[in-house]
């Protein structure tokens, strides 16, 4: 059985961004939860921040990354980063449909629809989706899913997700 989850490359969940009042607690646990759940044997399918954060992730939980072999899958992108004045990208009107049609096609999960995602309106939106899209038909005959996240603070989408495929 193949087992895929899909973290944020949010960089607070960065060992060097520590502080003492942790900003992304509920998310941190989430990742850490989502991560150990994968196993030993990981493969990353991330651009070179969520790489970092993945790296981080599972250096945290004991693991590191493999390219060969029988693998789990940890995907690292997120939502939009426009759903607040105070989120990078500022206020965009159309970020919250952005993220309700790519929430959806995470939860359901549904392929067809994260390969057609926008990718320009993705990118005038902040949203890291390339994993995701890459990531996609690996979320074919899933038998079981788990959201162990659905958040946006700092007005960024992050969803921390898990999929087993059926056997």
């Amino acid at each position: 059985m193949t087992r895929v989850a899909l973290v944020p490359g949010c960089l607070a969940l960065l060992p060097e961004y520590a502080s003492l009042d942790d900003p992304v607690d509920e998310l941190r646990s989430a990742c850490l939860a989502a991560v150990a759940w994968l196993g030993e044997d990981v493969r990353v399918i991330a651009g070179a921040q969520g790489a970092r954060v993945a790296s981080s992730l599972l250096a945290e939980v004991g693991t590191a990354p493999v390219t060969s072999g029988e693998a789990a899958y940890l995907i690292v992108g997120n939502g939009s980063a426009c759903r607040s004045e105070k989120a990078p990208g500022h206020l965009d009107p159309r970020a919250a449909g952005f993220d309700e049609a790519l929430g959806k096609a995470l939860v359901t999960p549904d392929p067809e629809a994260l390969g057609a995602l926008d990718l320009v309106l993705a990118d005038e939106l902040w949203a890291d989706v390339g994993p995701i899209i890459e990531a996609a038909d690996l979320l074919r005959s899933v038998g079981t899913v788990a959201v162990d996240y659905d958040g946006d603070p700092y007005g960024v989408r992050y969803w921390v997700a898990r999929w087993a495929q059926s056997a």
